[in-house]
């Protein structure tokens, strides 16, 4: 196998000029731990910059990224001040979900709301920032000595979108 890529880093170099960094640490805010049981990824400097940008590093955190039972619609009148921050910190939280799924849910519901967000949107967006402050480095490992598997999930709720009446449904993948 390191024949074989040994073999295409030369072939690129040829081509173009290249530079052998060794082994992935650090790309584009992911952060890769290798290890003899597996290789780490997360983004706990990304995570940190985040809640230090917002001012929320020295906050107190909660257990959870959202509210049980309080479900987010757009029958509320009063607009958030700054749309622009709100859509900021949606994209920003878009991003990381790529290694913490467990917000992936709630940032995906506050993404709906981009055109003209809400205080309680808002509210819902700092759950999320306070919830990261529990565990900034949290983040997915994969197992060197597992085998492949994919496991899917997938569920769906009845009418309960409270704008549109429209059913509304999530999977989750698991590799």
């Amino acid at each position: 196998m390191t024949h074989e890529i040994d073999l295409v880093k030369h072939n690129l170099d040829s081509s173009f000029k290249i530079k052998d960094l060794s082994q992935l640490r650090y790309f584009l805010g992911l952060e890769v731990a290798h290890s003899s049981k597996g290789i780490t990824l997360c983004q706990s400097k990304y995570t940190l910059d985040l809640l230090s940008d917002t001012g929320f590093l020295t906050s107190k955190p909660v257990p959870t990224p959202m509210v049980k039972g309080v479900p987010l619609s757009q029958n509320e009148n009063i607009l958030f001040h700054d749309p622009f921050l709100y859509r900021k910190l949606v994209g920003r939280l878009l991003y990381l979900t790529n290694t913490r799924p467990g917000i992936s849910f709630v940032v995906q519901q506050l993404t709906q709301f981009m055109a003209s967000p809400t205080i309680n949107h808002h509210k819902a967006l700092t759950r999320i920032l306070r919830s990261l402050k529990g565990n900034p480095g949290q983040g997915l490992f994969y197992p060197a000595d597992s085998p492949l598997h994919i496991k899917g999930f997938s569920d769906s709720d009845w009418a309960t979108c409270p704008n549109t009446r429209k059913s509304i449904s999530d999977y989750c993948m698991f590799l």
